[in-house]
């Protein structure tokens, strides 16, 4: 539960406005582009970036050991570059995200859920690789100064695979971003990815590899929309622009084979799967663990049962339940209290232009708060009323949210709500194991394993078997070879 992205979007329109450079060489062709910024201006746009894209998009990821092996990659690609003598920072954040992006100026982030999709060292290079094409190439740059001609505003995010929150920085920030860089920018990305590969010696056809699987994964979510009766989260971004079989990436591909002298190293498969033994599978500690109905949070102590039966959506701004037929929800979020501001003074504030009632102090299990009916509030079901609550703990104020579908006066859920919130408590001692995620383990593939025998002992809740395939690159029906490093979750 984070803050909201609307001050990233601010600052990526606010940065398009830095400096004038007029034309610049670009580092990749030699040829002069129109551009708005300096090198210097693009760094230093990217380095004031790099803070608030820690705090709106994910926290770097808590294992050093994976940050430098990502890094040392990372790094390694960046020497062939055409800017190789560029500071380059490569950094992974704790999302569980198909994600990758640069904000220019040599900022390179790649999110944990991307990687536990990934098989091979090989594979990592080429995500990187793209990014350091979109960053020699000066996209970033490019495009912000091309949206400012145009008229729609500064993009300052070239995006992979794309994400909802970054969806809604979009909206905000330009239309520019919106689908990536454009088809030309990706392919052109995607071709010096691949030549990069070729110069650190992994084939450039880890390039496809890497299309592939988010194709599959792709497909499988809106496979999975379709038996569940929602639309699909399809992202935006990079590779949405590929079609399934793309000839033009095909193409570039191959053009960069042809720059191999026919001496390619190994993709270090098990190296790679080794180092991201343990990375969560879905939400990470620090992000809070839904087991059946109820959440959990570790590190600021305490769980939330829903009713049973309830969707539980554990987002980056708040926590929310939908009930089974969508006609009730209920969210969750944290707010730092105001300095001598009680739970009272501090819902009156947030409720104050909806026209607050029935408001009453609140106990539960021990925590003081408040709580009132909101008359006229933005829901997900449009402007009606709302039960509102605070409770106060560890420093921080919860803030709790719900709604009924066609009501009037007070939700028709409100009972139930009341129950909800009422369950809000400090973590036992003996709760704290169950806090703990999911995770990607390695077993060795036997002669006559198969995917179906590892999901049934998997901990995946939905669609296992379709989930251990994507993982290994043996969607949709393959099985693994004998004497293989398989990904399970655990």
């Amino acid at each position: 539960m984070t803050r909201s992205t609307r001050v990233l979007a601010t600052f990526l329109s606010l940065a398009g406005l830095i400096g004038l450079a007029g034309c610049a060489t670009n580092p990749v062709t030699g040829t002069p582009d129109l551009v708005l910024s300096s090198e210097a201006d693009e760094i230093k746009r990217a380095q004031q970036l790099h803070p608030m894209i820690l705090q709106q998009m994910g926290p770097a990821y808590a294992d050093p050991r994976l940050q430098q092996y990502v890094n040392e990659v990372g790094q390694r690609v960046s020497k062939m570059s055409h800017r190789p003598d560029l500071t380059y920072t490569f950094t992974v954040l704790d999302s569980e995200d198909l994600n990758a992006f640069t904000t220019g100026g040599g900022f390179v982030y790649v999110a944990r859920g991307l990687l536990q999709y990934l098989n091979s060292e090989a594979e990592l290079a080429a995500v990187l690789g793209h990014e350091i094409g979109h960053v020699t190439a000066r996209h970033a740059v490019r495009q912000q100064s091309q949206g400012a001609l145009a008229g729609i505003g500064a993009a300052a995010v070239g995006i992979f695979t794309g994400v909802p929150d970054l969806a809604n920085v979009v909206n905000m920030a330009g239309t520019a971003i919106v689908r990536g860089y454009g088809r030309e920018m990706e392919l052109e990305a995607d071709r010096l990815g691949a030549e990069y590969l070729v110069r650190v010696g992994f084939d450039p056809e880890s390039m496809i590899d890497v299309v592939r699987l988010l194709k599959n994964r792709e497909l499988l979510e809106i496979e999975e929309a379709r038996r569940e009766g929602r639309e699909p989260r399809v992202y935006h971004g990079t590779f949405s622009t590929h079609p399934d079989n793309d000839t033009r990436l095909r193409e570039v591909v191959t053009a960069a084979e042809k720059l191999t002298d026919g001496q390619l190293v190994s993709p270090e498969k098990d190296r790679y799967l080794k180092i991201i033994e343990g990375l969560p599978y879905g939400p990470s500690r620090a992000q809070g663990v839904v087991r059946d109905n109820r959440f959990y949070h570790a590190d600021l102590g305490f769980t939330l049962a829903f009713p049973s039966g309830w969707h539980i959506e554990n987002g980056r701004e708040r926590l929310t339940g939908l009930s089974a037929q969508k006609e009730h929800a209920l969210q969750v979020w944290t707010v730092a209290p105001p300095p001598n501001t009680g739970p009272r003074e501090l819902l009156a504030r947030l409720l104050a232009q909806s026209g607050a009632s029935q408001g009453e102090d609140l106990s539960v299990n021990g925590l003081q708060g408040y709580t009132a009916v909101a008359r006229s509030a933005t829901t997900p079901f449009g402007r009606g009323p709302a039960r509102y609550a605070v409770l106060y703990y560890n420093n921080l104020a919860y803030v709790f949210a719900a709604a009924s579908r066609a009501s009037s006066g007070t939700p028709s859920g409100d009972p139930l709500f009341m129950s909800t919130i009422k369950t809000f408590r400090r973590m036992r001692q003996n709760e704290y194991p169950l806090a703990e995620p999911n995770t990607i383990k390695l077993v060795r593939a036997t002669s006559g394993m198969r995917v179906e025998d590892l999901a049934s002992v998997s901990k995946i809740d939905q669609y296992p078997v379709e989930e251990i395939r994507l993982l290994n690159d043996l969607y949709p029906d393959k099985q693994p070879n004998a004497g293989e490093l398989v990904k399970i979750v655990q």
